[in-house]
């Protein structure tokens, strides 16, 4: 299953850097600026995520070894999927990012940017001790994540809006 979805991504990454190289005649200076720097991003992101998996890999295994990682230490919980969020939310970070190779557009979608910062709010709360955080911290992140989440629901009411306008054929 790994293999499959491995291959798949490599055949989209071909797929999306076969088609930037055919309509590279077609754009302005900037339009080239901005897909250089995508590519570039991209390749940070990845060596940053790959960075990131070996640090968990290697936190596991020592939690293994000195039978840290049990029920009785809430705290090594935490540190594991604290770690596991950094790699969701720069895996979610690069897709936007290789996103605008794919779809040609020049801006990045609201919609991702807030999905990731809500995703990075709800990290900080997953790794955060409850007990020993103080209560403006608790109501920071709480209403940053309301304030997100309410703005999310926006965007995609609009997106509904905007489809549901549209005609059949388009």
């Amino acid at each position: 299953m790994a293999d499959t979805a491995n291959k798949a991504r490599r055949q989209m990454a071909v797929r999306i850097f076969s088609e930037t190289r055919k309509h590279w005649a077609q754009q302005n200076w900037y339009q080239r600026f901005e897909e250089i720097i995508v590519v570039v991003l991209s390749i940070i992101v990845a060596i940053v995520i790959l960075v990131a998996v070996l640090n968990l890999v290697l936190t596991l295994y020592n939690m293994l070894r000195f039978n840290i990682l049990d029920a009785s230490h809430p705290a090594a919980f935490q540190a594991v999927f604290g770690m596991i969020m950094i790699v969701i939310i720069a895996l979610e970070f690069n897709h936007t990012i290789l996103g605008q190779l794919e779809r040609g557009l020049g801006v990045v979608h609201v919609r991702a940017v807030v999905l990731i910062a809500l995703l990075a709010v709800l990290r900080k709360f997953i790794v955060t001790e409850i007990g020993e955080a103080d209560a403006d911290l608790l109501f920071a992140l709480s209403a940053s994540t309301i304030a997100l989440g309410a703005v999310y629901w926006a965007i995609r009411q609009q997106d509904h809006t905007m489809r549901s306008r549209q005609p059949e054929g388009e």
